[in-house]
């Protein structure tokens, strides 16, 4: 981290983790396992390292304690899910969080004002037969990943997630998915669905300025970031790697090249400035350094004495 320049990292469970799992009990109790172990493997160096949680979502109102508690007992800044949850006796029914019955999990995240990371997974083993068996060299990053994960983005779209929850706040890696890339065929084609009955109420274009973010990870394409400003607002786009996926000095040689594309405010915004905020770091920050001054007895030290020594 040093030698790339990193100052904070902000780790997660590896795909398919808890989505793989499609017994619930199981699955349950592995996510309790690997963000208690997570936990203690950045606690004694939370200024550096952060944590999404890994939740199994068979059950929404099981996974909106977890959730609640991994935030507010382990100081965790949201939670990654690997796209869809596993589930049946044969693990074979995907379950996508587009749908009503998660509502209590989304009115959590909105209260825990947090955001959940969706990141790809490898496909259940029908859908890759069906759909890769001709050309299964597109298993994976180069097609399956933006694909699969962009049609549930799209899905949290059409059946109206982000209306009934207008503050919740999504990550999207390898910048969108491509789902900005195809912003105005989308909304264009979508006006359809709503003599079909299709509940979203506003459209693809503006979920991605309000809801969703982007993160450039695995994905370091100077003329596609450019695009993608334009398309939805640097405001919705941060920087990341996907580490160990991609090397970290593979990212650090593309960041370091925008010097030349952006100004330094726009810069310092991608590096860094949109993640503190997204994630609320600084509030993260504050909490330590008091329990850190409470921890020493020094009890007298202002607010604003702690704020000069947190701000990123």
């Amino acid at each position: 981290m040093d030698a790339n320049g990193i100052d904070f990292m902000v780790l997660s469970c590896a795909q398919p983790c808890i989505q793989g799992i499609a017994d619930p009990k199981a699955a349950a109790a592995m996510s309790i396992t690997v963000n208690n172990q997570l936990a203690a493997s950045i606690s004694n160096n939370t200024e550096r390292f952060g944590a999404f949680a890994s939740l199994a979502m068979q059950n929404a109102t099981a996974a909106a304690l977890e959730l609640k508690r991994t935030v507010e007992e382990l100081g965790f800044l949201g939670a990654l899910v690997n796209d869809y949850q596993q589930s049946g006796s044969d693990g074979l029914t995907p379950l996508y969080y587009d749908q009503q019955e998660y509502d209590v999990f989304w009115q959590m995240v909105s209260d825990l004002n947090v955001p959940i990371y969706f990141h790809p997974r490898v496909d259940i083993a029908p859908t890759l037969d069906f759909q890769y068996a001709h050309a299964p060299f597109l298993k994976g990053p180069a097609q399956e990943f933006a694909a699969t994960l962009s049609t549930h983005i799209l899905g949290l779209c059409v059946n109206g997630v982000f209306d009934r929850f207008p503050n919740l706040k999504i990550i999207v890696g390898h910048m969108g998915e491509r789902i900005p890339s195809d912003l105005v065929r989308i909304d264009t084609q979508l006006l359809r669905q709503l003599e079909l009955g299709m509940p979203m109420k506003q459209n693809v274009t503006t979920y991605f300025r309000k809801n969703i973010y982007e993160t450039t990870s695995g994905n370091f394409a100077t003329d596609l970031l450019n695009f993608h400003i334009g398309e939805i607002g640097l405001d919705r786009i941060m920087y990341s790697i996907d580490y160990p996926f991609v090397g970290i000095p593979d990212g650090t040689v593309w960041i370091d090249s925008l010097n030349a594309t952006l100004n330094e405010e726009d810069l310092n915004s991608l590096k860094r400035g949109l993640a503190i905020k997204v994630l609320r770091l600084n509030d993260k920050m504050l909490k330590l350094r008091c329990r850190q001054y409470y921890a020493e007895g020094d009890n007298s030290l202002l607010m604003e004495d702690v704020l000069d020594n947190v701000l990123l």
